[in-house]
């Protein structure tokens, strides 16, 4: 096919709210050594891009200042080192920035063939949420089939993939979530137990189902107050990984009670990572997840989509925390 010189995108000049995403035009991407130029079919929406739209988040030295992280598409050019054999195929792709248009750069290493068995949308809501899930509960925690893992915010992008996840490999999972409605859609996810944060103390919660002895894992994206409590809903020998701070960046923990209990404080951030290593991530999850997802065992939830020019409307549903599962925009054919 013939490639445009330019293309729409979501690009703001200046932080602000959701109204700030109007498309504008941009020259289209040409892809570097061991980089492919990815028609864009869908791109999913995630909590750093609302983030880097306020200002709060700037993307990483040499990434494009276009939001996006995820996306969905065809393969229409390839650069230097990459097989021209790869033209033609669907992938969805982890990135750095470029989702949020219709044509995108990603490195050749961070794409994953998209099977019969998920859709484009589908395939655009898997990358964010399964490179964070899988290098932070099973490398980073190393969760073992058996054990239980508390996850915080249930409904969440992240929090939907880590249920999914931990059943697939045999995982106990617990989920926090702000409503009882939340709590019902995640255990009809898969979720064994799923504890109101607002009506419960989820530590007090979870040491009741475990009998005292508290789960062996926590992933948590809040931070702040909560991880001192969450160490008190660690078992022995437990690992605690965070992975955001929305609660706040800074807390105060007990070091001698770790020392007693032999806990594990651990956490990474997926974004600024370099090319190699999240390369060594994906040809991880090809072998490891992927036959699952072919299979048709593993897919992500959808909460909703949004047309590529109602952007902001896609923002807005994220910052009203109504959500369950991704979030996302559809750019081209699907």
């Amino acid at each position: 096919m013939i490639v445009p010189e330019t293309m729409r995108a979501m690009d703001p000049e200046a932080p602000g709210g959701p109204e700030v995403l109007v498309a504008v035009e941009r020259p289209v991407p040409a892809p570097g050594p061991d980089e492919v130029l990815i028609q864009v079919a869908a791109a999913g929406v995630n909590r750093p891009e609302v983030m880097q739209r306020t200002g709060m988040y700037p993307p990483p030295p040499g990434a494009s200042s276009i939001l996006g992280m995820e996306l969905s598409g065809t393969i229409v050019a390839v650069g230097e080192d990459v097989p021209r054999e790869m033209i033609g195929q669907p992938v969805c792709a982890l990135v750095a920035g470029g989702a949020y248009a219709e044509y995108a750069v990603a490195p050749s290493g961070q794409c994953l063939p998209v099977p019969p068995a998920l859709t484009m949308i589908e395939a655009a809501a898997m990358p964010e949420t399964l490179f964070t899930v899988w290098t932070n509960l099973f490398e980073r925690a190393y969760a073992g089939e058996g054990e239980s893992v508390l996850v915080h915010g249930g409904t969440s992008g992240i929090g939907t993939m880590a249920i999914a996840l931990g059943k697939l490999f045999g995982l106990r999972v617990f989920v926090t979530c702000g409503s009882d409605a939340k709590c019902d859609a995640a255990r009809a996810i898969g979720a064994d137990h799923a504890i109101n944060y607002k009506s419960e103390d989820f530590v007090e919660r979870v040491k009741a189902i475990t009998g005292g002895k508290g789960v062996n894992i926590v992933l948590d994206m809040v931070g702040g107050d909560y991880v001192p409590r969450n160490l008190k809903c660690l078992a022995e020998d437990g690992r605690h990984v965070s992975i955001a701070v929305q609660g706040g960046a800074q807390a105060t923990i007990p070091l001698f009670d770790i020392m007693r209990r032999r806990l594990t404080l651990t956490g990474s951030t997926l974004r600024p990572r370099n090319n190699e290593f999240k390369a060594l991530v994906a040809d991880e999850l090809h072998r490891t997840v992927w036959p699952h997802v072919v299979e048709g065992r593993l897919k992500p939830v959808i909460d909703s989509t949004f047309p590529f020019a109602d952007a902001a409307g896609a923002h807005r549903r994220m910052e009203s925390g109504d959500h369950v599962g991704k979030i996302v925009l559809v750019t081209g054919e699907l």
